[in-house]
């Protein structure tokens, strides 16, 4: 409607301006005739502008309508939606109202029934306090029975109820700890029956599947020398070599009588092997004095350091154990110069490691903790700071600093029984730590500790009364003991035989197990005259 007046006020507006124009040209003009074509024009001019003012007028209108019918009709469709809407919501309300109906009344009949069923209970209480009474009151007649019995008795047998209930006691207590000492022998024959068999089974495949070597590894203390000429250049002019050798080494340097040699003595077995490396630079080069022994150890020193790195990240990698922290990995290298009993503590370690692999996969537990375990059990010997601690609970205490496992951490703690074991791969790493130990030609063992261990082993079981004499044989591995068939009886045999087991194992340390044989017998003599 707005652009229909616009286009009617600008049609005026043309047409005025046109009339206006055409008013001066008729003016000016001097021939009538050119006023009068002038005039025509202008009414021409006129009905043109009129004419297009009223089809741009009917054009806007049209459009304007178009615009009305399409606002009309999407406000129907949209009104139409709102309307779909309201009436699932509504249907929905509806829905909802029936099923809150129906809860009510489901409701309604749970109360009822549960008010049928509190009257029942209360019912049955009533009934159960009069039952309860009544048996108090029978108990309490029975209870005057049994005294007046009682006293009958102890009028019959002469013995008060007392006296007579100690003896009973005590007949059915050794008659219960024979039996139970017999009952308890059976379940566990029975039991390592079947555990022994699975156990050598297992054992039996592992240690086939493992190669390991028979010589025992000495650590080296004895440097040799060609001729002992050297050995007035080591020590020097006032022994001012060997001291400066001594001061950067920490090792002690003996030199006497032997010949081409002198030993180095020290408790640091890494220092031992700088200060046998160093001195084998200095003789090899010939040129010995305090400055050049500075260097050469110092030299020494940061080869060796690079050794270790270099030895444990070998051996991680050989065992297949990520993730190691590289504390660890030195505390590894420094395995190879430490050695326990003549073992070699890297070649035992490694062994350890294998051999828990393999036992673990038998048993389907985790390989690789077990290997990890198995490989660190021993960190604690060589650790560079020093406490009081035993090895196993400093290995554990190392394990834990730098974040292993705490299964690892209680298998490293736990495999001389320090600590208890509270995860499956513990007793693994200890069964593998005493097979790599005690299998033949794994360690050195000093011949007064092997003859005192069976002293000790003998003496354990002679204090034990009824026994006569005790034998240590097979390198300790098996105990027989003789006892007097006149203080021990066969049930007795086997208690003594249990009693002395568990005390070997609380007492004493030794490696794999020891077998335990009580032997009684009663020989009877006759002569014929």
């Amino acid at each position: 409607m707005l652009w229909t007046i616009v286009a009617g006020i600008v049609a005026l507006i043309v047409g005025l301006v046109l009339g206006y124009l055409i008013n001066r040209y008729l003016l000016s003009a001097a021939n009538s005739k050119m006023i009068e074509t002038a005039k025509v024009k202008a009414e021409s001019i006129v009905k043109e502008a009129e004419l297009k003012g009223q089809n741009i007028k009917q054009d806007k209108i049209n459009k304007a309508n178009e615009k009305y019918q399409q606002l009309k009709n999407k406000f129907e469709q949209n009104a139409k939606k709102q309307k779909e809407k309201l009436d699932s919501i509504q249907k929905k309300l509806s829905q909802r109202e029936s099923n809150i109906q129906s809860k009510e009344d489901k409701a309604k009949k749970e109360y009822q029934t549960f008010k049928q069923q509190e009257k029942q209970l209360s019912t049955i209480r009533e009934n159960l306090s009069k039952q309860v009474e009544l048996v108090g009151k029978r108990q309490e007649e029975l209870e005057k029975l049994r005294s007046k019995q009682v006293l009958d008795l102890e009028k019959i047998a002469g013995l008060s109820a007392e006296e007579a209930k100690e003896k009973l006691v005590e007949a059915l207590k050794e008659e219960a700890q024979t039996e139970a000492s017999a009952y308890v022998k059976d379940i566990l024959e029975e039991a390592k029956l079947q555990a022994n068999k699975q156990a050598k089974k297992i054992i039996i495949e592992t240690i086939q599947r493992t190669a390991a070597e028979q010589a025992i590894e000495n650590t080296v203390t004895v440097f040799p020398l060609e001729n002992d000429e050297i050995k007035g250049r080591i020590i020097g002019r006032e022994g001012r070599n060997i001291r400066a050798l001594e001061m950067a080494t920490g090792i002690e340097i003996i030199v006497d009588d032997t010949p081409e040699a002198i030993i180095l003595s020290g408790f640091d077995p890494v220092r031992r092997e700088i200060a046998r490396l160093s001195l084998h630079k200095l003789v090899t080069d010939g040129r010995i004095h305090p400055a050049r022994i500075e260097e050469v150890v110092k030299k020494t020193e940061k080869k060796i350091t690079e050794e270790i790195i270099e030895i444990g990240e070998r051996t991680v990698i050989d065992l297949g154990i990520h993730g190691l922290r590289p504390e660890l990995i030195k505390m590894v290298g420094r395995m190879k110069y430490r050695s326990s009993y003549g073992q070699n503590l890297l070649k035992h370690s490694r062994e350890v490691a294998n051999l828990c692999a393999i036992m673990a996969s038998e048993l389907k537990l985790d390989v690789k903790k077990a290997k990890r375990a198995g490989l660190l059990h021993d960190i604690g010997k060589v650790a560079e700071e020093h406490n009081d601690l035993p090895h196993a609970l400093l290995g554990m205490e190392l394990a834990k600093k730098f974040g292993e496992h705490p299964d690892v951490c209680n298998a490293i703690g736990a495999h001389h029984d320090e600590i208890e074991m509270n995860c499956l791969i513990s007793p693994i790493v200890q069964a593998c730590d005493a097979i790599s130990g005690s299998r033949p030609g794994a360690r050195r063992e000093i011949v007064e500790s092997y003859i005192q261990r069976l002293k000790e082993l003998e003496d354990l079981a002679l204090s034990y009364p009824g026994v006569m004499k005790t034998y240590a044989i097979q390198a300790g591995r098996e105990l027989r003991v003789i006892v007097e068939s006149e203080k021990v009886t066969d049930e007795k045999a086997d208690q003594l035989a249990f009693d002395i087991s568990q005390r070997i194992m609380k007492d004493m340390q030794y490696p794999g197990h020891i077998k335990i044989t009580v032997i009684r017998e009663k020989r009877a003599v006759a002569y014929a005259k």
